[in-house]
């Protein structure tokens, strides 16, 4: 994936996980937006990996949403490409994502 289209992913998982926390986390959604609305942007090395974090993160509690590129671009229909996490308690992410490197 070319810087932008990186980007871009990162943007729709942002979003698509802070709507989805709004819905069903009310109270992590309120705190992480009255605290300045943080966010890491973690990399991975293969999708592989990527369905791997989501797997491990399925039975936290902490929401995830999957992102799956339509593949108009760079990358064939259905290649997931990002992983929005939270917003949640930062200690519970840091115990899956730690030893993730930053993008």
């Amino acid at each position: 994936m070319s810087k932008g289209k990186a980007a871009a992913q990162a943007s729709h998982a942002a979003v698509a996980a802070a709507i989805k926390s709004k819905r069903e986390k009310p109270n992590e959604f309120t705190l992480w937006w009255n605290t300045g609305q943080k966010k890491v942007v973690l990399g991975v090395d293969s999708e592989a990996e990527l369905v791997e974090l989501e797997n491990k993160l399925k039975s936290t509690g902490v929401v995830i949403v999957k992102i799956d590129d339509a593949g108009r671009t760079q990358l064939p229909p259905g290649t997931t490409t990002a992983l929005g996490i939270g917003p949640h308690a930062q200690k519970a992410v840091e115990e899956i994502t730690s030893t993730l490197k930053l993008f």
